[in-house]
């Protein structure tokens, strides 16, 4: 047999080729054809030998056992060993079993997920069939927009909820929290403001909730709105990988359809938890506390999620972000309701001594504040509720002086109107679930007004 010669590389050709054999094989993808193993096994995580050169923090790892290939992330890297998270709970994990490279976590969101509930990996839960993959697969942790190409905020909506849209209106873009304590009326407030008809979207994150809820805020609350929504849901029972995750994926569904040129609502349930989760994560990583309990990453995660949502850049439409902050035991200035109010453009406070007299929903009109509320209210609106929280604000530090007696009629007029008409502001701002969405708020606290001005002497002077 004749031997076959090959004509000789030139020397540029030979370096290229060493090049190129060189960068193959020190990409993260060769490293996943090599694996490595796990090494210790602990309640809330395990460790890896043999991929710290190949993965970042952050990034996600496969691990093969006999049961199958489960997800983990990976929370921590020292130079010889890896500490991940397992994403499920209860997974079977045995020492020197194979564990490889993933890279960062993505989903595909599309048009066809509305009307579906899905978990925090993007697969459908609601047993109506497999969800359509869009065509771009998304990172579930993406920067936000550039602060400098973000739209302005300039537009206000009507949410229906007559406490709202009079004292803390709000505007396309804003991101607002909604503070109370366990019980006070959080979930049915955020039920009532996913009727909002303001948005083509709405994108909703259940973290942490009872499974029980699950059904009926979907189907009882939302109704027909479930026709445009898309609900990511991890329940109080499942790993706290998936009640971290839940928030990011439901977000990057929603920065889906802002680069549309849609209008989102984006509604989480609870923020608390979410930031509950993360600690769970990072002290299985062994990352000391800080503030209370927290460590140093909620402080950071907490941010990184939330300036995702608002205003899209140009050609883009919006993201408004409302989300629920569970105070604990009601004091308002812990670590994680001090944090997010640094980071939000408003915040809705819910009194439970409101909620014990009947109130509904229990806002504190004092106490709420919209960052936004300028660019919705015209002068006029301005000015009235200026006056309306003088009045709220005389009748309720003059409660117990009243109360005792201590007080003659014709005294101070202000006093007297603020005794006369706050009742009739309180009577006006309720509203229950089942009540239809207020079209104009204003005109219906302008008729309670006049009818108690035919009724007897006094008015609401500006």
């Amino acid at each position: 047999m004749n031997e076959i010669v090959l004509p000789p590389l030139a020397a540029s050709e030979k370096l290229s080729q060493m090049a190129g054999l060189a960068e193959r094989y020190a990409t993260p993808e060769y490293a996943v054809a090599q694996g490595g193993r796990v090494r210790t096994i602990a309640a809330g995580h395990y460790t890896v030998t043999g991929l710290s050169r190949h993965i970042r923090l952050g990034e996600f790892v496969a691990h093969r056992s006999p049961g199958g290939i489960h997800l983990g992330e990976v929370v921590r890297v020292e130079p010889d060993i890896a500490y991940v998270c397992p994403i499920e709970p209860g997974e079977p994990i045995g020492i020197h079993d194979v564990v490889i490279r993933k890279g960062a976590f993505r989903i595909a969101p599309h048009a066809g997920w509305c009307g579906r509930t899905i978990n925090a990996l993007g697969e459908p839960i609601d047993g109506k069939g497999p969800i359509q993959p869009g065509p771009k697969r998304r990172s579930i942790s993406n920067q936000a927009p550039p602060s400098m190409a973000r739209r302005r905020i300039d537009e206000g909506f009507r949410t229906g909820v007559r406490a709202i849209d009079i004292f803390s209106p709000l505007c396309l873009g804003q991101r607002l929290g909604i503070f109370a304590g366990s019980g006070v009326g959080k979930s049915t407030l955020l039920s009532m403001l996913a009727r909002a008809d303001a948005f083509d979207r709405v994108v909703i994150s259940l973290v942490g909730e009872r499974g029980r809820e699950v059904r009926e805020f979907i189907e009882d609350t939302l109704g027909d709105n479930m026709a445009k929504s898309v609900a990511v849901v991890a329940t109080s029972d499942e790993s706290p990988m998936l009640r971290k995750m839940a928030p990011l994926s439901a977000m990057t569904i929603a920065e889906h359809f802002r680069d549309q040129g849609e209008n989102v609502l984006f509604i989480a349930d609870s923020i608390t938890r979410f930031a509950h989760a993360i600690r769970e994560v990072a002290m299985a990583a062994g990352e000391p506390p800080v503030a209370r309990g927290y460590p140093a990453s909620v402080f950071t995660e907490l941010p990184r999620l939330l300036e995702r949502a608002g205003p899209g850049e140009e050609g883009q439409g919006t993201i408004t972000a409302i989300i629920s902050i569970l105070v604990d035991g009601d004091n308002h200035n812990d670590p994680i309701a001090d944090s997010t109010r640094g980071i939000l453009d408003g915040h809705i406070v819910l009194d439970r001594s409101l909620a014990e007299e009947g109130r509904y929903p229990p806002i504190n009109p004092l106490a709420s504040i919209s960052r936004m509320a300028r660019k919705a209210w015209t002068s006029d609106q301005e000015k009235l509720v200026s006056r309306l929280k003088s009045l709220i604000h005389r009748f309720e530090e003059t409660r117990d002086l009243r109360l005792i007696g201590g007080y003659r009629a014709g005294s101070d007029a202000d006093l007297d109107m603020a005794i006369k008409q706050v009742p009739i502001i309180y009577e006006i701002l309720k509203q229950t679930p089942s009540d239809k969405p207020v079209v104009d708020a204003y005109a219906d606290l302008a008729v309670a007004l006049k009818a108690a001005a035919n009724n007897g002497p006094g008015g609401l002077r500006k």
